[in-house]
């Protein structure tokens, strides 16, 4: 029993790496000094890959090594995944290369989410590997550009995406919802994030986690993610409310109401078990919720 909770106790740390040693802004200031090659090192890796297994030559050529460019590679792969007999690949690429190519900060979120893979799933073995198999990347850049469609009142084709990528990857993500840098959706399967939801920079979520709402408001009606947040799997977050930067929510929660920043959240309902007073982003006055854990269900 003790090697399978090290192995996990491991395994949540790399979700959570980032944010003991730095603050939000300095992680991603780091990042973005990492992501200047990335792809680069995508082409070296799909070469070496080759090399191993030559069967695959045709798939990296389609896939990466014929590319000039990132953005030419991702609207390749995701019209390729998206498309059907009456919503064909040509279809889909010329409208994912269009507003890539107009957003370009899409694509360096795409290069933060690559980081973020690659430095927090120990499952990832290259930016290669998550790139073309793992479809909780594929989901949120799909997501980034639905989301940019939506922005410009483009929401029947915003919709539309967010449809194929629901059937295709099973990860359901409202083009409304406001996404960061540096996520990572581990698994991605069954994730349901809805329209007002707010999710932050460098935080990970597990699979089969709802950010949804109650059911009793309109309008502004689902969770906000503070920055380096790890939501656990299953996890429900219901309503309007707030979990704090660098807070963690424990698997199979259900959280109702606002989860402090730098705390540790556990159970249904969801009860604060801890926190961390030395995260380097936490006030003075944020301290102050740091102090009796036992009585507080939030």
């Amino acid at each position: 029993m003790a090697p399978c909770i090290d192995t996990c106790r491991n395994h949540y740390t790399n979700f959570f790496k980032p944010i003991h040693t730095t603050t939000s802004s300095q992680i991603l200031q780091d990042n973005n000094n990492k992501t200047e090659d990335i792809w680069l090192k995508m082409q070296q890796e799909a070469k070496s890959d080759i090399e191993q297994e030559p069967i695959l030559s045709n798939y990296y050529y389609t896939s990466i090594t014929s590319h000039q460019s990132l953005h030419s590679a991702l609207s390749n792969i995701l019209s390729i995944k998206l498309s059907t007999l009456t919503l064909p690949t040509t279809t889909l690429h010329e409208l994912f290369i269009n507003v890539l190519q107009q957003n370009q900060e899409i694509i360096e979120s795409t290069k933060q989410d690559l980081l973020a893979v690659k430095e927090r799933d120990p499952a990832c073995l290259t930016y290669v590997h998550c790139f073309l198999n793992f479809k909780g990347f594929l989901a949120i850049q799909a997501h980034r550009i639905a989301h940019s469609l939506w922005t410009q009142d483009r929401k029947i084709l915003a919709l539309l995406i967010q449809n194929r990528v629901s059937e295709t990857f099973a990860v359901d993500i409202h083009p409304g919802a406001k996404i960061g840098k540096g996520v990572l959706l581990d698994h991605a399967t069954g994730v349901v994030i809805g329209e007002t939801a707010v999710i932050g920079d460098n935080v990970s979520i597990l699979h089969g986690v709802t950010l949804g709402g109650t059911g009793k408001q309109s309008g502004d009606r689902h969770p906000k993610i503070g920055d380096g947040v790890l939501i656990g799997a299953g996890t429900c977050i219901l309503g309007s409310i707030t979990v704090g930067e660098g807070a963690k929510i424990g698997s199979g929660s259900v959280v109702v109401k606002d989860v402090p920043p730098c705390t540790t959240a556990v159970g249904n309902p969801a009860r604060l078990i801890g926190g961390n007073k030395s995260y380097p982003g936490l006030s003075m006055d944020q301290t102050s919720y740091l102090t009796e854990w036992s009585d507080y269900v939030i």
